[in-house]
């Protein structure tokens, strides 16, 4: 099997459906970490697994590539409905709307279904070595929580549901930890992959390491937000006063000048741009 060209034959029979159905599900939806873009993002590091991991393919189910597809895109949709734990419920009510109204045939979409609606459970104790539709697209999505962008998603949702900032960077921590060990356990063996994500979730884990240590002596509300809390501090503001998270990157030097600040966003938008 040519896994690059089933993957090229795939997106072109369903991108263009799936994004189009997401664009009017999520609608006016303000959720930046789990936009279309977020769920763009975990199709490529889906497909990075795939191609650097052919083993997974050997005696895997013919639509493999079909359903890993439909559910980066669809994984998260559900956020526009209940962001809470919960969206993987809705989400997977959406995939099958997605797949009756489109009169989508995937055989067998059962365990599609179930991997939309278990991924964001992070008890990776039987999914070592597994390497079925849900580890794929759990750990794709995982790798989407790395690197400046994740620092960016994890603040994002974590101040959204009401997390105090002085507890997130020590929950964000443990999560991230915990999603890199499943992402070691797996993907280890295939250097150029494990890699270049070890090199984000470090990014990740240190932002979090500084803005702990920061915390001591930080002081919010003075209105010059500084360092790895200020970064924090702006986050939050955006979700009170409900700033776009464009707006927000294409301009963090109207909500601080601190040189560290703008650095962190010019370094999202990096990441977006690649």
């Amino acid at each position: 099997m040519d896994i690059k060209s089933v993957i090229t034959r795939e997106e072109s029979k369903y991108i263009n459906l799936l994004e189009k159905f997401f664009i009017k599900t999520w609608g006016e939806t303000l959720l930046w970490s789990h936009d279309l873009n977020h769920h763009k993002r975990v199709w490529e590091y889906a497909k990075e697994i795939l191609i650097f991991s052919p083993d997974i393919l050997a005696d895997a189910d013919p639509d493999l590539v079909t359903k890993v597809l439909i559910s980066c895109y669809l994984h998260d949709i559900g956020m526009a409905i209940d962001p809470g734990l919960n969206h993987g419920q809705s989400s997977r009510e959406l995939c099958e709307i997605f797949l009756h109204l489109n009169h989508l045939d995937i055989s067998n979409s059962r365990d599609m279904l179930q991997a939309i609606e278990n991924h964001d459970n992070k008890d990776y104790n039987n999914r070592r070595n597994n390497y079925n539709l849900l580890t794929i697209l759990s750990a794709a999505d995982d790798l989407d929580a790395f690197g400046y962008i994740g620092i960016y998603r994890y603040a994002e949702i974590y101040l959204l549901r009401g997390i105090d900032p002085l507890r997130i960077g020590y929950l964000i921590r443990e999560n991230a930890t915990g999603r890199f060990e499943n992402f070691r356990s797996l993907f280890e063996k295939n250097q150029n992959l494990f890699l270049k994500h070890k090199g984000r979730f470090k990014i990740l884990d240190e932002f979090f390491e500084r803005y702990n240590l920061e915390l001591i002596n930080y002081r919010f509300g003075t209105g010059e937000p500084d360092g790895h809390c200020g970064i924090i501090e702006i986050l939050s503001n955006q979700i009170r006063n409900n700033i776009s998270a464009e707006t927000l990157i294409s301009n963090p030097g109207k909500y601080s000048g601190n040189f560290l600040i703008t650095g962190f966003f010019n370094s999202v938008k990096s990441e977006i741009a690649v």
